[in-house]
């Protein structure tokens, strides 16, 4: 087999392929390939962990639902009416921009019987999919918005009147606006009062198209072509502004974003690739050739990979385009990951427009090619490009050559175009690679604000959120990402299906299936102190020393955002000295020898490690009677010399100050509660001993009835766990005083000492086990011949129970010492007397099969006699005839 890999696939612009394989083990080394690559990265690959978790029970959050109505999905903020659209299923809601807990709103768009019996007849659920669900909510003027459903599989649009807030109650087909399916993925964007749009034309989703709805002008679409479009999946699409300032002047473009199965490479499955298609918004089809059809339709490759493992996400879930002043100030942001799922990776990219202008613009096309013993393949065209160029906008050069529109283009042009769709160069990632990689999580939305900080610098911040229902906050400092926080917007653990940012109003909407929420962008009234402000890295949160609070600068005074404390490198060293716990102010602890004693410690930083201090010295792996918790510290069989001061610290390091910052986060005076005299207190060693004999037990199974406090192991405070921590306990270096984690259990931490009796234990129910599947599988003769004669020799008294006809043919080895045996040497007519006396001394073949001695053929022997055996047409003659058991030894 030839040795190859996905890696060596990937070209240097980002290209895979997998090379024609021998059929017979095709299969498997692709399938090899791929387990250790998945492998590799999970294990390997670079992963990011939020700095903060916040619960959603711990946060003021505003929601909104309304009882059984759901999928609260499609979402529109209207900026000059502070409102906000919400399609959900049967029902359009026009909700408070400030508080999405107020409604202004609503109208109900129901299905009719006659739709829904249709439906109903297609095979579809009465209760779920014969509904309609309102997937297009877009904005025609100020007065009015276009609203699509998927009506009971039956797609149709109306136009929604703002000012009493009803439908016009003239429904227009829906069919290549709207999606049949209310889970298939389609898209939508308004421009200008024409609506364009990726979804399937018909009831079975085979025929996408990407077309353009316009009042004044026909209706324009994609081919159904698969070199068009092969089963995509459509997640956004919008429209990007030339503006006056270009000096070739071109159109306006509309982008769409969309998974597709690949045309160009050959593979032993459908294989994803993400793509970015383009369309002008002044195309007007052909004149002749691509009639109603779009001539600058062109799509490129999207390319998201580690180029450090050469892992490729290959899936795009979710598309932002942040646009600039100019152009070419725009960036696009999309989540992506793999094609194989069980990877458990996310990945944010990022892609200048300069750089998809620059495919779009002087990219290489591809042709389908023929090739000898191979199906039709893709491959780099390398003659002459028409001019001008296909797929392009109108452009001054154009018009100087007669080409004012679309209709203009030569037919040449236009046949080009028709059977070159795919550009072969690839759009790549800022930096070549992912801004933002993330472990056990599956983003499905993202939304992107520009900040300014108070250093004057301008920073992008990703708002992500997943399939959980968690957002996570992420800030690009150069080619840094940090995750400032993750917080947990939905109560339930569902998806978030849509989320749009308000700059205006600095919040964020998520739309669920069952509810909206609001949030707001950042969450600085939460940082309690200067250092836990300051490392959270977030350019909204600010620490005023005046009033010692958190604050977010939008909302600070501009007087005082001098006087902020601000550090987007994580330099805490800019935070007031602070004010240490006196001893007075530690907390008092009293326990009764023996028992246990748990210190609570809450830190808010997933990033920083805990370090324990009894009496001014940290605390290492020394001592088995002290477990260090993520958010507590248990010592058990507390003794004498346990008493003391015992200090929490918080130590996190900064990577972009290259510190480590330390706080006291809480202190205790741990005293023995001393019994009366006439009982002895129970010593460290007593309980040493008693754990010892106590295989298997429990921390806290340590403690006498009198314990008053016990030990939990805690949850880990992070929504997300961070990636290779499976167990919330972090324990010290003996050699050092800062802390490092280790991985390991709390309960584990304690078995490991006590694991003998469960071994044991084990051991002698596994052996068991084998002796029952051993007698069990003797008794059902599954097993060879000395297991089957032990049988026998077991069972003997049984067998003579059984029918005559069947005795014939048993046979066995050795016979019992009380029974007679056969002489096989004797005449065949001496069988019908002998062989009925001596059946006990027959062999037992361990096989209930009929007597068949002479290979499915009747013996020889007399015809006559008055033997019940002769009136039987399967009677068999053993002593003519040795028999060859299969499973007695050879002579």
């Amino acid at each position: 087999m030839n040795q190859y890999t996905l890696a060596e696939a990937m070209t240097d612009k980002g290209n895979f392929t997998v090379p024609k394989l021998p059929e017979s083990n095709m299969g498997f080394g692709v399938l090899g390939v791929f387990l250790g690559l998945l492998l590799e990265v999970s294990t390997h690959g670079p992963h990011a962990v939020p700095r903060t978790s916040w619960r959603h029970q711990d946060l003021d959050l505003m929601e909104f639902s309304e009882p059984e109505i759901f999928n609260y999905s499609t979402l529109l903020l209207s900026e000059k009416r502070d409102a906000l659209y919400v399609g959900a299923r049967e029902a359009i809601f026009e909700l408070s921009k400030k508080n999405v807990t107020l409604k202004n709103n609503m109208v109900q768009w129901t299905v009719a019987e006659s739709p829904m019996v249709m439906c109903m007849q297609k095979g579809k659920s009465k209760e779920r999919d014969c509904l309609n669900y309102i997937r297009v909510l877009q904005v025609v003027d100020d007065e009015r918005l276009y609203v699509c459903g998927t009506h009971a599989f039956q797609p149709q649009c109306d136009y929604l009147n703002l000012a009493d807030f009803s439908l016009e109650g003239r429904p227009e087909d829906g069919r290549g606006k709207c999606s049949f399916d209310p889970s298939q993925s389609f898209t939508t964007v308004m421009v200008d009062g024409e609506l364009y749009s990726g979804t399937a034309y018909n009831f079975l989703g085979s025929e996408p198209i990407i077309s353009r709805y316009s009042p004044s002008q026909s209706l324009l679409r994609t081919e159904y072509s698969t070199s068009w479009l092969n089963e995509p999946s459509f997640v956004f699409a919008d429209v990007i502004s030339e503006g006056g300032n270009r000096v070739d002047g071109e159109d306006d473009k509309i982008y769409y974003f969309f998974t597709e199965v690949s045309v160009e490479y050959e593979f032993f499955g459908k294989l994803l690739i993400p793509r970015v298609a383009r369309v002008c918004k002044g195309d007007l089809g052909g004149q002749r050739t691509l009639q109603k059809k779009w001539t600058s339709f062109l799509k490129a490759k999207l390319v998201c990979s580690m180029p450090e493992l050469n892992f490729v996400f290959n899936v795009v879930h979710d598309v932002f385009i942040l646009k600039g002043a100019d152009w070419r100030d725009t960036v696009i942001y999309g989540v992506f990951t793999s094609q194989w799922g069980n990877v458990g990776l996310s990945a944010v990219c990022a892609y200048n427009m300069t750089a998809v202008e620059e495919v779009f613009s002087k990219g290489k096309y591809m042709q389908k090619a023929t090739v000898e013993q191979s199906h039709t393949k893709w491959v780099r065209f390398n003659g002459i490009t028409p001019s001008p160029r296909p797929g392009a906008c109108i452009n001054n050069l154009m018009r100087r050559q007669n080409i004012s529109s679309s209709l203009n283009l030569p037919d040449k042009t236009l046949q080009f175009v028709k059977d070159h769709p795919l550009l072969e160069d690839p759009v790549l990632p800022i930096g070549n690679g992912p801004r933002l990689i993330t472990k056990d999580v599956n983003y499905t939305q993202i939304v992107v604000e520009r900040v300014r900080a108070l250093d004057r610098n301008i920073y992008d911040v990703i708002f992500t959120g997943t399939d959980k229902g968690i957002l996570h906050k992420s800030v690009v400092y150069g080619g840094e990402v940090h995750i400032v926080e993750e917080i947990q917007l939905l109560k339930n653990s569902e998806s978030i299906k849509n989320l749009l940012l308000s700059p205006e109003t600095r919040s964020l909407y998520a739309g669920s299936d069952s509810a909206v929420v609001q949030s707001p962008t950042a969450f600085c009234g939460r940082y309690l102190s200067c250092f836990g402000c300051v490392l959270a890295r977030d350019p909204y949160c600010a620490w005023d020393p005046h009033a010692a609070a958190c604050l977010n600068i939008f909302d600070a005074p501009s007087q005082r955002l001098r006087k902020l404390i601000q550090s987007l490198s994580g330099d805490a060293d800019q935070c007031p000295a602070d004010v240490s716990l006196s001893l007075k102010d530690y907390r008092r602890v009293s326990v009764k020898p023996g028992s246990s004693a748990e210190l609570p410690c809450l830190g808010h930083s997933n990033l920083a490690q805990v370090m324990w201090k009894a009496n001014g010295s940290a605390l290492t792996e020394a001592s088995r009677f002290h477990l260090v918790g993520e958010n507590r510290l248990l010592i058990y069989s507390v003794a004498p010399e346990d008493q003391g001061h015992y200090e929490c610290w918080s130590v996190e390091w900064a990577p972009a100050a290259g510190k480590n910052f330390s706080r006291l986060l809480a202190g205790y005076v741990l005293t023995l509660d001393v019994p009366q005299a006439g009982h002895a207190p129970a010593g460290r060693e007593a309980a040493s001993t008693g754990a010892a004999e106590g295989n298997g037990k429990t921390a806290a199974a340590l403690d006498p009835p009198g314990a008053t406090t016990r030990f939990t192991p805690p949850p880990h405070s992070s929504l997300t766990p961070p990636p290779g921590s499976t167990v919330s306990v972090q324990r010290l270096p003996p050699s050092s005083d800062a802390p490092r984690p280790d991985g390991r259990d709390p309960a584990a931490e304690y078995l490991q000492h006590n694991n003998g009796a469960a071994l044991l234990f084990l051991f002698l129910l596994f052996f068991l086990l084998f002796l029952a599947g051993l007698a069990y599988n003797c008794y059902m003769r599954y097993l060879p011949a000395p297991c089957l004669r032990l049988r026998a020799a077991l069972l003997g008294g049984h067998k003579s129970a059984q029918r005559p006809e069947y005795r014939a043919c048993e046979a066995g080895p050795a016979e019992s010492p009380a029974t007679d045996k056969i002489h096989m040497a004797e005449p065949p007519a001496q069988n019908g007397g002998r062989a009925a006396q001596n059946v006990r001394a027959l062999r037992d073949t361990g096989y209930e099969t009929e007597p068949e001695c002479g290979n499915g053929q009747n013996p020889s022997g007399p015809s006559g006699g008055d033997s019940p055996s002769q009136e039987k047409p399967f009677d068999v003659d053993c002593e003519s005839q040795p028999i060859q058991f299969a499973d007695a030894d050879e002579p």
